[in-house]
């Protein structure tokens, strides 16, 4: 899917951004239902901030989001929000988590703009990282 050009009020942009972030101690967690429960709670978390989605996979220790994001809004603030909701309500659905990490989330993630790139091709890449 191409990035569109969007807009608000008083900014028209074009901004994707791949993002990547890891559960505390890269522990292999994210799988089965937990996984099925994370995409779900991402989707719902970008579409209630108002951003677009344009591919994400799960892999067992890691999360690859490509998403494009309102640059008034921030990507800073949308990472927040998905990390923050994602880690209280899966911790409080699975409780195997809260036993197994103090924190679901490390503090740090990954984010690049996918300017240097076509945005298909980093889409492709996000879409085929369970295939590696």
């Amino acid at each position: 899917m191409p990035v569109a050009l969007r807009s608000n009020s008083n900014v028209v942009f074009q901004c994707a951004y791949h993002v990547v972030w890891c559960p505390k101690y890269r522990r292999r967690v994210l799988d089965g239902g937990v996984e099925d429960r994370l995409k779900q709670l991402v989707r719902e978390v970008v579409e209630e901030k108002g951003a677009w989605l344009v591919a994400l996979e799960v892999m067992p220790d890691h999360v690859h989001l490509l998403v494009e994001v309102d640059p008034q809004y921030g990507v800073h603030r949308l990472v927040k929000a998905v990390k923050g909701r994602t880690s209280r309500i899966l911790r409080e659905e699975f409780p195997t988590l809260k036993s197994r990490l103090p924190t679901l989330w490390t503090n740090s993630y990954f984010v690049a703009t996918t300017g240097g790139s076509p945005v298909a091709a980093v889409e492709r890449y996000v879409e085929q990282q369970k295939q590696r």
